[in-house]
């Protein structure tokens, strides 16, 4: 039996779906009862099962109405269910429910927040990822760590690329915009956002996308990219860099993206050529060479730290 997918938006950019499937009909997060209500009563379906991503408010709002109304068994994070109420399962990465086409497996995608999961329906070709990987970004890291989102997103990449990904948000011009300023010669990108445009213009969503696309576009699914660290000025040796550059850029735009390429740069410079120098007066150039690598990549995760100390609000890519 197919499944059948739907798209509810809710709140002011937040989206839910539906899956319709063997085991009935499963809803992907829960931001406003009113116009999920709606879209079931549209369709003559009831709600069997609840699935929650993570804790935030405009993804469990509805939990407690919905539960209510129709009697639905609400699964979620065993790391937030301190967080979450209304939760009658528990789950966490490798845990699987559903059968059939309709059959769901949990990926931990912690970044966002700590106890993120995302919901992986391989037969349906789809992955429910809220605000992990997102159209052309990814979310806030509110409670983790650039390295944990970055862990996460590739997680979510080795996906087949014929995955759908339905993310939590409307965000994508926004985050086009950015992902311009990242790759503005990217033709892939270019032309996706010529497709965004003329969506939006027609008030359309442009949730799902293909995740073959997303690696194509995405830069925070390109930090590994040679074009990618080519345009922010680094070398292939760095990926984690890259993405914190990405991560600053995504603050800043264009300036925090110049403001962070130079950051780099000079950990880069501090660590190969002055550090080894200095050490070298006193110990063998092999050792002075390490040492001088190892602190810089202790500047490098003070960076990290000053990103999230000074920027809260995290990546560009939203979610609340």
């Amino acid at each position: 039996m197919p499944v059948d997918i739907v798209t509810i938006p809710c709140l002011s950019d937040n989206y839910a779906y539906l899956l319709k499937g063997p085991d009935g009909v499963v809803l992907i997060d829960a931001p406003e009862a009113a116009p999920i209500r709606q879209a079931l009563a549209v369709r003559g379906w009831g709600l069997d099962t609840i699935l929650i991503t993570h804790h935030h408010h405009d993804h469990v709002g509805a939990i407690a109405a919905l539960k209510a109304e129709f009697g639905a068994t609400v699964i979620g994070p065993h790391a937030e269910a301190s967080k979450i109420d209304g939760l009658d399962q528990l789950v966490a990465g490798g845990d699987q429910g559903g059968s059939g086409a309709g059959a769901w497996q949990v990926l931990d995608v912690p970044g966002h927040t700590l106890g993120h999961v995302a919901f992986h329906f391989p037969g349906a070709h789809a992955v429910f990822t809220a605000d992990s990987l997102m159209a052309l970004g990814c979310g806030r890291i509110f409670e983790g760590t650039p390295p944990m989102m970055y862990d996460s997103l590739c997680t979510l990449a080795a996906l087949p690329p014929e995955t759908m990904v339905y993310s939590g948000h409307e965000y994508t011009q926004a985050n086009a915009r950015f992902a311009a300023t990242i790759e503005p010669d990217n033709p892939a990108l270019q032309a996706r956002i010529a497709r965004i445009t003329a969506a939006r213009a027609r008030n359309m969503p442009t949730v799902p996308s293909l995740l073959s696309e997303e690696l194509a576009t995405n830069p925070f699914l390109r930090a590994d990219q040679p074009e990618l660290q080519a345009a922010i000025g680094m070398g292939e040796d760095v990926l984690i860099l890259a993405f914190v550059v990405i991560v600053i850029g995504g603050i800043g735009s264009i300036k925090g993206a110049l403001v962070g390429a130079i950051l780099v740069g000079l950990t880069d410079v501090l660590g190969s050529l002055l550090l080894p120098q200095l050490f070298g007066l006193f110990m063998e150039p092999a050792a002075a060479t390490s040492v001088g690598s190892s602190l810089s990549s202790m500047s490098i995760y003070i960076l990290m730290a000053g990103v999230l100390l000074f920027k809260p609000s995290g990546l560009f890519g939203g979610g609340h």
